[in-house]
């Protein structure tokens, strides 16, 4: 009795009660079972993500002078602090997860249609902003990986036609990377994106109840704007199972399996590691975004240098027309993923892409091999004269950081293996002297003896001239 009266109690003062109770008993579509629970699962993601971002904040230094050693003290002193980090990195990886399942379920099964066109347009923009504040998550550690980052994301912004320098100086926060930068991504993180992300949610709800979750497409069963709503409110009567509880306890099942996934991911894994504190003057760095952004990382790194202005400016612009034209282009029709044999090749197409360049993003062959151990005198085929100093040039100089030879060195740059069978003394020396794309010019660091040596070293590399040297 007592609970009953205070319910009553603060009903009549808010009326929140009795909306509470609306809720849970207005029916669902029936066959809104597991293919359904992503969109609940986001939002207990985010709570996870205010929670465990708040518990961060208590300590966190938003400062460039004390953002890393904040964070490194959270890790390795706090106690607790690896597993909370963890869990606020793993509940962000498991966000992004959840929204693009709930992005391809709802597309795959034609969802979008009339009349729940703004329930997509607020779910690609909760994409959006998810994605957002998972990379301005990754700037606020503020170590070396952190810098490079927000350098690369104003480069990408400065292309744009027009604004583009403005933009780049106001992701920036002025000219140069410090503490205006990390004040301005920390508010985005902390302040605008979480508010502007709740305010989402809530929309999205909202249109989820006025608009009712749409039942599980059936081929042949097309959506018509002229009878659809009667027919759905019909369908309802007849068939709608309960929201309480056939619903919620599924949606709550399948949500605290989210949350015992993100615990036990960070306990047996933990953090994202940090990286070293930021330091322009630090060359040897290995700059990497979180897993969720290899695919994007990948393709920057892959693409002809040629093409990368247009892709930088081109490319989200294109997407977000695609993305909010689909409800707009088709409202209507078939909702089958059977009889849309476009939208499923479309989405295996895509998949098959980020699967392809998450794992290229994984290997990074582009990036130079700093650790490769130097050319042995076997592989060299000497051990002392013109060539084999000419090979130690090689080695000094770091080409086989980027150049493979026999299986040793990096990816970034051709093979030179038989280097000699593609090029010319002369190609070779224009190369050297004047750098290619990605290559220094090394005509001002080596004199002319170690040309000459170097020189001498790669002419060796053909196949009919190490044939020759194993006969005899």
């Amino acid at each position: 009795m007592k609970l009953e009266k205070s319910l009553q109690w603060i009903d009549d003062r808010t009326g929140l009660v009795k909306q509470i109770e609306a809720i849970a008993a207005h029916p669902a579509a029936p066959g809104v079972k597991w293919k359904y629970v992503f969109g609940s699962a986001v939002l207990t993601a985010f709570i996870m993500q205010v929670v465990t971002g708040i518990g961060l904040l208590t300590t966190y230094v938003p400062s460039a002078g004390g953002a890393f050693e904040s964070l490194r003290y959270i890790t390795d002193k706090a106690p607790l602090g690896a597993f909370l980090r963890g869990m606020h990195f793993w509940g962000a990886s498991m966000m992004v997860v959840l929204i693009t399942a709930h992005v391809l379920r709802v597309f795959l099964m034609g969802s979008f249609k009339f009349p729940r066109e703004l329930n997509w347009t607020s779910g690609v923009l909760l994409l959006a902003t998810t994605l957002a504040m998972a990379f301005c998550g990754q700037i606020v550690r503020w170590d070396q990986n952190a810098v490079f980052g927000i350098v690369a994301a104003a480069k990408m912004a400065a292309h744009v036609p027009l604004i583009g320098p403005w933009l780049a100086r106001f992701i920036i926060g002025g000219d140069v990377v410090g503490t205006y930068t990390l004040s301005r991504i920390f508010d985005l993180h902390v302040f605008v994106l979480p508010i502007l992300l709740a305010s989402l949610i809530g929309l999205h709800v909202h249109l989820v109840l006025r608009n009712g979750v749409s039942e599980p497409p059936v081929p042949g069963r097309g959506v018509d704007p002229a009878t659809y709503r009667s027919d759905y409110r019909d369908m309802l009567r007849k068939e709608g199972v309960p929201f309480w509880p056939t619903v919620v306890l599924r949606d709550f099942t399948f949500a605290i399996g989210v949350v015992i996934v993100v615990l036990l991911l960070a306990w047996l894994i933990g953090p994202a590691k940090l990286d070293n504190p930021p330091d322009p003057s630090l060359i040897n760095a290995h700059p990497r975004p979180d897993w969720y952004f290899w695919w994007l990382f990948a393709l920057l790194a892959l693409l002809p240098h040629s093409l990368e202005n247009y892709f930088m400016v081109l490319t989200p612009l294109v997407i977000g027309l695609v993305l909010f034209s689909v409800p707009l282009v088709s409202n209507r029709g078939e909702r089958h993923p059977a009889r849309r044999p476009l939208a499923v090749a479309a989405v295996v197409f895509i998949l098959s892409a980020i699967v392809a360049l998450t794992v290229a993003g994984w290997n990074e062959d582009w990036s130079p091999r700093i650790d490769a151990p130097p050319l042995s005198a076997k592989i060299i085929g000497a051990s002392s004269g013109p060539v084999y100093e000419g090979a130690m040039v090689f080695n000094k100089m770091g080409c086989l950081f980027c150049h493979t030879i026999e299986g040793h060195g990096g990816t970034r740059g051709p093979e030179l293996t038989w280097i000699a069978d593609r090029l010319t003394r002369d190609q070779m020396t224009l190369r050297i002297m004047n750098g290619v794309y990605n290559m220094p010019v090394f005509g001002r660091i080596l004199s002319t003896r170690q040309t000459e040596n170097l020189l001498d070293f790669l002419s060796t590399r053909n196949k009919s001239g190490f044939a020759k040297g194993q006969q005899q």
